[in-house]
């Protein structure tokens, strides 16, 4: 059992979980928790990390016997944790690495196209959001936050691993690639002159999200084949982009059950 926070793996799992060029370098990410660690297949997890109070429950004994695991204590379990409150089990896992034809997979796929979101709390609720609403896929730019920091592992609730994503050197040429087969692309623009609902997204249909602070740029909105705004009450100017991203993509779920 390993007891001394500073042995290698204890460090290692830190840097993982604190660094983003170190889960680049390594292939890498940390998933705490049971229910996030359970999702994970065996035949991509690298090993897990178990406290003895976590491996004492019969249950998780039986779950423990597909996977490579070490023990550990409980105050070598918080050194590796990202969270306050370890659950007592976390794992080293291999991120998938997709092409842009994992998103377009399926007779009409439903895409959700990132510009340079920063928070991650926002794009985990993307991605869970999108799961929800049967979203095919996820591209992001570079610029776009870690699809595999912690925080957003924890917020997605699994979706990460089911919900296929790609990260795109050049969103522009992505994007025209999409639009080659087939996806119309829809800009959320303050500029807009039609509201939302009053698009068809019955068919291929992909959503331009932009930056949090300054929305999509001039070029990027370009590549859309239509601008559309959320209307608002009040005097409130604009949504949280996780918000009017789920809006977007529970219409376009609402339209596709009306058909």
């Amino acid at each position: 059992m390993i007891e001394s926070v500073s042995n290698k793996q204890v460090r290692r799992a830190a840097q993982l979980a604190g660094k983003a060029r170190a889960r680049r370098e390594e292939g890498l990410f940390v998933a705490e928790g049971l229910r996030m660690c359970r999702e994970c297949p065996p035949d991509q997890v690298e090993i897990l990390y178990v406290t003895p109070e976590f491996a004492a429950r019969e249950e998780n004994r039986r779950w423990l016997a597909s996977y490579r695991y070490e023990m550990v204590s409980e105050a070598v379990m918080r050194a590796m944790a990202d969270t306050k409150t370890p659950q007592g089990v976390l794992g080293l896992v291999r991120q998938p690495s997709l092409r842009l034809a994992a998103v377009l997979e399926g007779e009409s796929p439903r895409i959700l196209a990132l510009a340079t979101i920063q928070d991650p709390g926002n794009l985990g609720t993307m991605l869970r959001a999108g799961e929800g609403a049967g979203v095919t896929g996820l591209l992001m730019n570079r610029e776009t936050a870690d699809i595999f920091s912690p925080k957003v592992i924890r917020s997605t609730m699994g979706s990460v691993l089911r919900v296929p994503f790609v990260y795109a050197d050049d969103l522009g040429e992505a994007c025209r690639e999409l639009k080659a087969q087939g996806v119309r692309l829809f800009a959320a623009h303050l500029k807009a002159m039609h509201n939302y609902e009053q698009a068809d997204y019955t068919g291929s249909t992909g959503f331009l999200i932009g930056n949090e602070a300054n929305g999509l740029s001039e070029e990027t909105a370009s590549l859309a084949d239509g601008l559309i705004k959320i209307p608002m009450a009040g005097r409130v100017e604009s949504l949280n982009a996780a918000v009017a991203a789920s809006v977007l993509m529970y219409e376009a779920a609402r339209q596709r059950r009306a058909r």
